[in-house]
């Protein structure tokens, strides 16, 4: 249960994070304006708050593994919201990457 608990709160902190960087470009580079940019720095104040949510309490741990997230969400917001097609080497880094979230998050610990 901790797992899946542990995962959602990772989707959770991507979609924040991401959908607000997303929002601050839309409201800068796209011209949208600062209710854009606004809602960009909410979301992303909300992603600070979510990662500490994590049951695991090693802040250098929980950033690691989330950047693998990252990584992943990064790609399949792009796929989403603006169409982008990812080749095999984005897909290979993005298994790459979730491969890594696992050992650091996920791997039988000792006391």
């Amino acid at each position: 249960m901790l797992i899946v608990r542990s995962l959602l709160l990772f989707v959770l902190a991507a979609v924040a994070e991401i959908g607000g960087a997303w929002l601050i470009w839309q409201g800068v580079r796209e011209h949208r304006g600062l209710l854009w940019v606004g809602g960009g720095v909410i979301a992303l104040g909300l992603y600070g708050f979510v990662a500490t949510l994590q049951p695991d309490a090693q802040f250098g741990r929980i950033l690691a593994a989330y950047g693998g997230i990252f990584v992943v969400g990064s790609l399949a917001w792009g796929m989403v919201v603006d169409k982008f097609k990812p080749d095999r080497y984005d897909i290979a880094g993005a298994v790459i990457c979730l491969l890594g979230v696992a050992v650091i998050m996920y791997a039988p610990r000792g006391a």
